[in-house]
């Protein structure tokens, strides 16, 4: 059974119980979800209100959360409990087909800014490359019945990731309120639905093969003035920072961005990751040892001895630059992808063609 909750008014020792009263439309409740879906109790995005399935049919709402997973609402409105979770169980076998570029697209077209943007302003951090892993089914209802609770439970028991959430309208001396319960609490969520199982396919965006994300994290330890005049990126103090930089092909482009700043850099990978002190730049058309150039950092880590060690040394890949600014003029739009990893490959759509658009830069000719 769902957990009643019953809110009283004070007057002074003796307490007043409020009576629920009937919500005037259960479109006001949609419209309330819609402009603040936290209503049930997790953060969410809405990307669209009213989507059309390929059967004709019109989910109420569609939402994700900062995993990049989807959640259908539906309102229950005047249907029978057997309708309204057939619908919403119908509404999850089409989106759950749904790759990453349907869900932008979607989402592009219910917003009135870029779904990437829109996504970081609720959460804090650009979207995942993965979206609708996993998928959360919610009934929403403004009022309970047996019938609907012995279907739900019945689902949930086989792991069918659906609940029911009701609300009650509430008025007092020309107040109005809104109380929440849950058909079924979980300790996996404040909606205690849970999510269905990750698809173990995922909707991962598609890798053009060609652009990397680069991060240059200066920290006193490396300049991006030197990076920049030498052509190379670099990282190190420990395997976890240079690692990822050996994973960069010859010919890979990659998209240098700094840390708290933005993106100052794309080029062209010359030659594979070499430890700092034994690697080579193209300077001038001519090889040079890079440690024998003048340098504005140190590029080592710890003391003599530690900072020698190959787990913690720092690692050089050589880039031809197509484009490089200072720090000063590095570019950045809220929804750009960014990451604490020092190399990984650049999926995401939204970024690269703000980069392109912002330094002139032709993708396909690989040309300024």
């Amino acid at each position: 059974m769902p957990v009643e909750m019953g809110i009283w008014r004070m007057d002074g020792d003796r307490p007043h119980r409020l009576s629920p009263t009937t919500m005037p439309t259960e479109v006001m409740l949609e419209e309330f979800l819609e402009r603040d879906p936290s209503l049930l109790g997790d953060r969410l995005l809405v990307i669209g209100r009213q989507v059309r399935t390929p059967y004709q049919k019109l989910i109420d709402l569609l939402a994700v959360d900062a995993e990049g997973n989807l959640h259908v609402l539906e309102l229950k409105r005047d249907r029978t409990p057997r309708d309204v979770v057939a619908q919403v169980l119908d509404y999850g076998s089409w989106v759950t087909t749904l790759d990453h570029e349907s869900i932008i697209d979607l989402a592009n077209g219910h917003l009135d800014r870029p779904f990437e943007t829109a996504f970081e302003e609720v959460f804090g951090t650009p979207p995942p490359d993965e979206l609708n892993g996993a998928l959360t089914l919610v009934v929403v209802a403004t009022d309970l019945d047996p019938s609907s609770e012995r279907i739900v439970t019945y689902l949930r028991e086989f792991g069918v990731p659906v609940n029911v959430v009701f609300f009650t309208f509430l008025e007092d001396d020309g107040r109005r309120y809104l109380a929440r319960s849950w058909l079924a609490a979980s300790e996996e969520g404040a909606t205690g639905v849970g999510t269905s199982p990750r698809n173990s396919q995922g909707k991962r965006a598609e890798w053009n093969g060609t652009d990397w994300f680069v991060s240059f994290g200066e920290e006193g330890t490396r300049s991006w003035d030197d990076g920049r005049r030498f052509g190379f990126i670099s990282a190190g103090g420990g395997t976890w920072y240079s690692g990822s930089l050996h994973n960069l092909p010859v010919g890979a482009r990659v998209n240098v961005h700094i840390p708290k700043s933005g993106y100052v850099a794309i080029g062209e990978v010359l030659r594979p990751a070499t430890r700092f002190d034994q690697a080579s730049v193209l300077v001038d058309g001519k090889w040079v040892h890079l440690a024998d150039q003048e340098l504005s950092a140190p590029y080592r880590h710890g003391p003599p001895g530690v900072a020698d060690s190959d787990d913690d040394a720092e690692y050089a890949v050589p880039v031809r630059w197509w484009v490089s600014v200072p720090r000063s003029e590095a570019f950045w739009v809220k929804g750009m992808f960014a990451n604490q990893n020092s190399a990984c490959k650049l999926r995401q759509e939204f970024t690269l063609a703000r980069l392109a658009e912002h330094f002139g830069l032709d993708r396909k000719t690989q040309t300024h």
